[in-house]
């Protein structure tokens, strides 16, 4: 609103986004002190907001769309849900298909990254082996005897491929993808999108410019205003339940550490605002992040200090 009708007003998607990685880091600076529901609850924000964020990005930030050609992506998705049903588990082969599906969304003008969207909703989440029949499986191969004879070394290595693919099974696709993906996303790929993206030149004089005060004010005041009435309408309404340890100031708290929006609204930036613009909307991102990260950090640390009982009945009705 604040940019309505002005230079800026394409950059609306900037303060969307909530980044995950540095509200989980302030919230474990606090440690114990917060109930582990707050952490629940922030996680689950951050999450709907990076998703919400990417959506946008897809349809409000692409060129325009090839029919055509998205039909193609939507034939590649069924392709991806019939291998499920088929019980195929090839890592490879779904980043293969998945691979093919983001070059096609690419080319048909919608942002490549709702891809990432869809097929991490699509990967499976159950696994094949529970923890006891791995436990069954190992004890067998251990107590197998010597291999000391062609028959007992066929049989041997069988029992060995068995007890492999049934530790493979006993995590489910998206665990192990979770786990081969995340040294590199954390160590490698956020690491150089935030050296790529966070370059801006810091002149006193911009801190009044009025997309740096909009992007500013959007994350500062937009998002705990938002998470808090949103919330209050959710528990009002019935559509959702507030644990008895997550107080209202909490909320506001956890509301002031979602405008942290660091690395996915230098994104949505680079791609909202012209050359001469962006350098702005950085510097807005930056203080607000910076801003929220301080204030939520302080209102939580308050609430953890001076008494959780009396701070809570002060917020609470």
């Amino acid at each position: 609103m604040l940019q309505l009708g002005q230079p800026g007003q394409n950059g609306w998607g900037t303060v969307m986004a909530t980044d995950t990685a540095f509200v989980i880091g302030c919230l474990a600076l606090l440690g114990s002190r917060i109930p582990q529901s707050l952490r629940i609850f922030m996680l689950s924000v951050a999450i709907v907001d990076d998703i919400g964020a990417i959506l946008v990005v897809s349809i409000g930030y692409g060129s325009r769309i090839h029919w055509e050609i998205l039909a193609l992506s939507a034939i590649g998705v069924v392709i991806v849900r019939v291998m499920a049903l088929l019980g195929i588990r090839s890592i490879t082969l779904y980043f293969l298909i998945g691979g093919i599906i983001w070059l096609i969304i690419d080319a048909s003008g919608v942002h490549a990254t709702i891809t990432g969207i869809i097929l991490g909703l699509m990967t499976p989440t159950v696994k094949w082996v529970t923890d006891k029949h791995l436990h069954t499986i190992l004890d067998s191969v251990g107590v197998m005897p010597e291999a000391n004879h062609k028959k007992n070394a066929t049989t041997h290595r069988m029992a060995l491929r068995t007890a492999e693919a049934a530790a493979r099974e006993a995590l489910s696709p998206v665990e192990r993808l979770e786990t081969l993906l995340h040294p590199w996303v954390g160590f490698v790929i956020m690491p150089l999108f935030a050296f790529a993206n966070a370059g801006v030149l810091i002149n006193i004089t911009d801190f009044g410019n009025s997309i740096t005060i909009a992007v500013f004010l959007g994350f500062t005041l937009g998002k705990p205003i938002g998470v808090f009435i949103f919330s209050w309408i959710a528990v009002l309404t019935g559509i959702a339940l507030r644990p008895a340890n997550l107080s209202w100031l909490l909320l506001l708290a956890g509301g002031f550490l979602a405008g942290i929006g660091f690395t996915m609204a230098l994104f949505i930036a680079n791609l909202a605002f012209s050359p001469t613009l962006i350098n702005s909307a950085k510097l807005g991102i930056f203080s607000a992040s910076l801003f929220s990260a301080i204030l939520g950090i302080s209102l939580l640390s308050l609430w953890a200090v001076f008494g959780k009982n009396k701070l809570n009945n002060s917020m609470d009705y």
